[in-house]
C-alpha cells in the first residue's frame, strides 16, 4: 500500500501547521502577560486553575502538573489544578446541577481574588467553560482563554486570549500550537522562579 492511497502525507500535516504556528507569533505580549500575571499570584499565595472538555481538559491537566510537578528544570512546586479530573467530583455537580455547571461550581468554592483561572475550548463556546469564565470574573480572579476559529462566545471575556485561527477544519491544528504555547508560558515561568531561588 502507497502512502498516497492513505490519502494523507507528514509533509502536508507539517506545512498546516507551520502556517499555524506563524499565526501564533502574535501573542508573544499576551503570552509574557500571562506568565507575569501567574508569578504575582503565585507570590501572593495565588493559584491556577485550569479546565477544558475531552482534548482540551487533556491540555489544561497538561499545564497544571507543568507546574505542580515540573517543566525540565528543577525549582519548587507551583500551585497549579485542573477542575476537569475527578471523575466522582464531576458527575457529583453534573448530577445534581447539570453538566454546564461543573466548572463554574468548583470555581465558586475554591476561587480566590487574585488566582487565575485558564480555560481552553477549542471552538470557544463550551458552555461549561464560559459559565466558569464568568464565575471567575465574579470572584475576582485574572481570566485566560486558549480558543480556536473566532474565539465563539468566549472571544472578549477574558484577560488573556490565545484564539489560534487555523483553517485546517477540526481541532487538532489548533491544540498542536496551543500546547507549543503552553510549553512557552512553562518555561517562561520557570527561568524567572529560578533566578528568584
Amino acid at each position: 500500500m502507497s502512502t498516497n492511497t492513505l490519502g494523507v502525507t507528514l509533509a502536508d500535516h507539517v506545512a498546516q501547521l507551520q502556517r499555524d504556528l506563524n499565526g501564533i507569533l502574535v501573542f508573544e505580549e499576551a503570552m509574557s502577560g500571562l506568565a507575569t500575571a501567574l508569578l504575582a499570584s503565585f507570590a501572593q499565595g495565588g493559584k491556577m486553575m485550569t479546565c477544558g472538555n475531552g482534548g482540551s481538559a487533556a491540555e489544561a491537566a497538561h499545564l497544571a502538573e507543568e507546574l505542580t510537578g515540573r517543566f525540565y528544570r528543577e525549582r519548587k512546586s507551583l500551585p497549579g489544578m485542573c477542575l476537569s479530573i475527578d471523575g466522582t467530583l464531576l458527575t457529583c455537580i453534573g448530577n445534581d446541577y447539570g453538566f454546564d455547571e461543573i466548572f463554574a461550581r468548583q470555581v465558586e468554592s475554591l476561587g480566590r481574588p487574585g488566582d487565575v483561572f485558564i480555560g481552553f475550548t477549542t471552538s470557544g463556546n463550551s458552555e461549561n467553560v464560559l459559565r466558569a469564565i464568568l464565575k471567575a470574573r465574579e470572584r475576582g480572579l485574572i481570566t485566560a482563554i486558549f480558543s480556536g476559529k473566532t474565539g465563539g462566545k468566549a472571544k472578549g471575556l477574558c484577560d488573556y486570549e490565545f484564539i489560534v485561527q487555523s483553517e485546517h477544519p477540526s481541532a487538532m491544528r489548533i491544540q498542536e500550537c496551543h500546547q507549543l504555547m503552553l510549553h512557552v508560558l512553562c518555561e517562561k515561568i520557570e527561568r524567572v522562579v529560578l533566578d528568584l531561588e
